[in-house]
């Protein structure tokens, strides 16, 4: 069996898998099928100062499908509402084994290492929330991703001051 990429419509992705999958058990074809996976990532959001853990699809509207290629099998994937087409067109090429580690190894360390999504830019205003500088406007000077920090140049008795804040001591306007 080979993985073979197969378009959705985005945002559809979920219930194409399910579809498909049912599909698969109505029609007896499970030999022919293996995995269907939706390529995420998990990352950190920050939603009203607080860190919410989400899923992040690397590829909108694309899932992947290890699968026995034949007219049938074809005919059953591209029957599944919310499935546009296979990738390659009308002769679909499989994803290489690398491909498909790559993939996959992606998803693994994304669940050990949860990135966190930069919710700021530099020279982007922000509002402070939290702490002595609480209601006070500045601007982003320095975004440090790793350490989920972020340097405001606020001014204080008329004189710009940077100070350094955490993602979720600090919002956009």
């Amino acid at each position: 069996m080979k993985f073979y990429v197969v378009n959705t419509l985005t945002g559809k992705e979920e219930r194409v898998k399910k579809i498909l999958e049912r599909s698969i058990k109505e029609s007896g074809m499970e030999e022919y099928f293996g995995k269907i996976l939706i390529p995420t990532e998990s990352v950190v959001k920050i939603r009203k100062s607080k860190r919410v853990v989400g899923e992040k699809k690397l590829y909108p509207g694309y899932i992947v499908v290890e699968m026995e290629l034949n007219e049938e099998t074809a005919r059953l994937v591209n029957s599944v509402p919310g499935v546009t087409h296979f990738l390659g067109g009308k002769k679909p090429v499989p994803l290489s084994e690398e491909e498909v580690k790559d993939i996959l190894s992606h998803m693994e360390k994304s669940k050990e290492k949860i990135s966190a999504e930069v919710p700021f830019e530099k020279g982007e205003s922000v509002k402070i929330t939290t702490g002595p500088f609480s209601g006070f406007i500045g601007i982003v000077d320095d975004v440090n991703p790793e350490r989920e920090k972020v340097r405001v140049i606020v001014t204080i008795f008329g004189r710009p001051t940077p100070i350094e804040f955490s993602f979720f001591e600090v919002q956009p306007i």
